[in-house]
């Protein structure tokens, strides 16, 4: 009875030292973001005038030279700058984090393991980056034009006549006779969109990483992601009707591009297979050379 107590404080001890380390490298991680936070957060003012570019842009091609943003609560501007720095603070620090992770994990792995997961672990954060790099110089100034320059394009406006009748009329009748409709953008509502669209296209960019991680698990196959291909175009639409502004270009564009990372993804998965099944054939030559050779 003694011995098996003993054998299970020796079990006990190797979970104690990986809860210990998992602790510390959590800790790490929380104060790598912390630092991160508070950097991001003094340069607030700068990133959220970088975030808004796109709308400045459209509002002066659409013939605004003066463009405005307003916010219409105390904290609002204060809650909106916490929320650019969380975001950058969280990118800023995701290279000390990772490496917080690749310590946690590394010390379990085979050297040919560490091998292949180390460079998922350098791709992901450059492929969110191009996604969000993509969503803030492409897509955010399409959705912004799109939206700004829907009611400016169609010159009619649908105003309250001093008679009382509803109508179209032409602007300039709506600006002596009825109501001027005129955008007064937000500040926290404007950034939802921008950000919502790097978050998403940033995202959307880990799949080749997420797929080719799981085909190297053996959780899926390139024969199994063909198969579902068709599955796979109707879940892509869906997502991109979700995640994007109700504008039909942004929708194109997010499909297009995850349909086209699903693809990658398809080839590297194959190639993978492909390369393990090169390396199991060449072990079934050695170990048959060894055979022969007794």
């Amino acid at each position: 009875m003694a011995y098996h107590d003993d054998e299970l404080d020796d079990s006990a001890a190797p979970l104690v030292e990986h809860l210990a380390e998992l602790r510390t490298r959590l800790i790490r991680s929380v104060l790598a973001f912390v630092v991160g936070f508070m950097i991001c957060f003094l340069f607030g003012q700068p990133l959220l005038k970088f975030l808004l570019a796109p709308i400045e842009n459209a509002m002066h091609s659409l013939g605004n030279p003066n463009p405005v943003m307003q916010y219409t609560a105390p904290q609002e501007y204060f809650f909106t700058l916490m929320r650019i720095a969380m975001v950058a603070g969280l990118g800023l620090s995701f290279p000390a984090i990772a490496y917080q992770l690749w310590r946690f994990v590394a010390p379990g792995l085979y050297k040919n393991e560490q091998q292949a997961f180390l460079p998922f672990l350098i791709a992901s954060p450059v492929l969110f980056l191009l996604g969000a790099a993509m969503a803030h110089y492409m897509v955010t100034p399409l959705a912004m034009k799109f939206f700004l320059g829907f009611a400016d394009a169609s010159s009619l406006l649908t105003a309250i006549l001093p008679d009382g009748v509803t109508g179209p009329v032409e602007l300039a009748d709506a600006e002596e006779e009825g109501i001027s409709i005129v955008f007064n953008g937000k500040v926290n509502e404007t950034l939802d969109i921008s950000l919502k669209l790097i978050l998403a296209f940033g995202l959307c960019f880990q799949l080749p990483v997420l797929l080719t991680l799981m085909g190297k698990a053996g959780l899926v196959s390139a024969d199994g992601l063909k198969a579902v291909r068709k599955y796979a175009v109707v879940g892509i639409l869906t997502l991109a009707a979700i995640i994007t502004p109700p504008d039909v270009i942004s929708q194109v564009i997010l499909f297009t591009v995850v349909y086209g990372l699903y693809e990658i993804s398809i080839f590297l998965v194959a190639r993978f297979e492909a390369q393990r099944d090169e390396n199991a054939d060449e072990e079934d030559e050695d170990e048959d050379i060894d055979v022969n050779d007794l």
